[in-house]
């Protein structure tokens, strides 16, 4: 990761080229097995749910459970989603509207494209991804449980390979892993940081510097670490309960004072196209019209969310401890997707009203000047009573979104990363030189590869895109190792 740092540092240009030619040659080549891979996972997870393997419990019918539902849930919730749907929710609906495939025949910004963009979103954010994690924690919770395999990714893939993934295959997957969540958490802070640098801007008067992206990535590692450092039973617990609460609080808030019909009408019309094109949609990179599209948005979701898999599963079957397969699955799958569902169904729907009341289409404007993505949330919000109020509340609520995700991911990254781990959380030091790392590399990519906005995000963003493929594979060996679990428990 240091060598690939310095490299963008010392030829930008050289590495935003490179990472864009292999990325592209990813999407292209692979584009369709990840459209298809994906589709499997969620099966696989469905399969699970009505299976005999569905009534066992994660750790032998004794085992009790570390968290209650409502902190499992919270926890879960705030682990997967890190700043993802807080920052899209509003802007790419955006870009369907305006821009569908052309194999659709879609007129842009018409009533057509307003179901099509609802429903992509409910595409992107709810279910498939979330059958992704699922599968692949649900695999690692059953083979560090109930199989006794060490706390490794290679436990992941013991019940597809036996024996042979603990040992030399194992280190270089955990390898391998790590290196991809490294990329794709620097990513993820980098863009929180450059949102959040804007928001202080827009509310605040605080001008946008290399400074000020200094201390907030101070600020935002400083207090994952510690809430790392406390322990899941107090740290993540928390740190998620406040988070939940302000989400729906947020969510509940929109949809009273902003346009409530308009977000019922869309959004039950959305379900609907995304129920009856679900497999269409799903494999549209199959077609001609919609392979660039598709390798634009659905494909470059799917690697990024695998990117983030392996090591997120392992947190999330480590905290599965004590319930079933079915409640995993209810907790990990369902539960979440139908949140996410509900958050876009808000959010999503809210934007596009605003964008289409004039003719000017205010909100794809602002998505289209500089600051992009960041500003758009704070423009929607601007419509609504008290925004100052709730823009300040959508900023506290994207810095814990963060600091969540990345606790749990740390704690993950460092007990794969110890010599040995039980139910006790890893060494302290680890989690602080992890923790550092991925904030030096964010700070230092945001600030000094080329432009602030565009070349260094750009360029970690590509590279945490790229772990995608890795990650592909290595689920794939999951499902087979899951197929086998499946069959077992007939």
């Amino acid at each position: 990761m240091l060598v690939v740092t310095g490299y963008s540092l010392g030829n930008t240009n050289g590495f935003i080229q490179l990472t864009t030619k292999i990325n592209t040659w990813i999407l292209s080549t692979f584009g369709e097995l990840i459209s298809v891979s994906v589709l499997v996972f969620l099966s696989l997870s469905i399969i699970a749910y009505f299976s005999p393997l569905g009534k066992n419990k994660i750790g032998g019918q004794e085992a009790s459970p570390l968290l209650t539902k409502w902190r499992w849930f919270s926890i879960t919730l705030c682990t997967t989603i890190a700043t993802g749907i807080l920052f899209w929710g509003t802007a790419e609906p955006l870009f369907h509207l305006h821009e569908p495939p052309p194999g659709l025949g879609l007129e842009p910004n018409s009533s057509a494209a307003i179901g099509f963009s609802i429903s992509t979103m409910y595409l992107h954010w709810t279910f498939i991804p979330y059958g992704i994690y699922t599968m692949a924690g649900l695999a690692f919770a059953w083979s560090y449980y109930n199989l006794k395999q060490p706390f490794t990714l290679g436990a992941m893939i013991y019940p597809a390979i036996g024996e042979r993934a603990i040992g030399p295959i194992g280190k270089v997957v955990d390898a391998i892993s790590l290196f991809s969540l490294i990329a794709g958490m620097a990513a993820s802070l980098g863009a929180g940081l450059i949102i959040l640098a804007g928001g202080l801007e827009t509310l605040a008067g605080i001008k946008y510097s290399y400074l000020t992206l200094g201390l907030m990535a101070v600020l935002i590692v400083g207090t994952f670490i510690l809430s790392s450092i406390s322990g899941l039973q107090k740290g993540i617990k928390t740190l998620s309960d406040i988070n939940i609460k302000i989400f729906i609080g947020l969510a509940i808030f929109i949809f009273v004072f902003g346009p409530t019909l308009f977000i019922l009408k869309w959004g039950f019309i959305g379900i609907w196209e995304f129920i009856s094109h679900f497999f269409s949609r799903s494999l549209i990179g199959f077609t001609e019209e919609g392979k660039a599209w598709s390798q634009g948005w659905t494909v470059f979701y799917w690697s990024n969310w695998l990117a983030w898999t392996p090591i997120t599963a392992l947190f999330l079957g480590k905290i599965a401890k004590g319930y079933t397969v079915r409640e995993f699955i209810r907790f990990n799958l369902i539960y979440p997707s139908l949140f996410g569902m509900v958050w876009m169904m808000i959010f999503s729907n809210t934007s596009i009203y605003y964008n289409t009341i004039t003719e000017a289409a205010p909100l794809f404007n602002v998505l289209n000047s500089e600051g992009g993505v960041s500003k758009v949330i704070f423009s929607t919000l601007g419509n609504l009573p008290l925004s100052q109020l709730t823009s300040f509340v959508f900023l506290v609520a994207a810095f814990l979104s963060y600091v969540t995700a990345a606790d749990s991911n740390t704690t993950a990254m460092s007990g794969i990363s110890s010599k040995s781990i039980n139910d006790d959380e890893p060494y302290l030091w680890m989690k602080v030189i992890w923790g550092v790392l991925i904030g030096t590399i964010a700070w230092v990519m945001i600030s000094f590869s080329g432009d602030a906005e565009t070349s260094g995000l750009d360029g970690i963003k590509m590279l945490s895109n790229l772990g995608g493929l890795p990650a592909l594979f290595l689920m794939l060996v999951v499902a087979v190792g899951m197929v086998r679990l499946i069959w077992k428990s007939y």
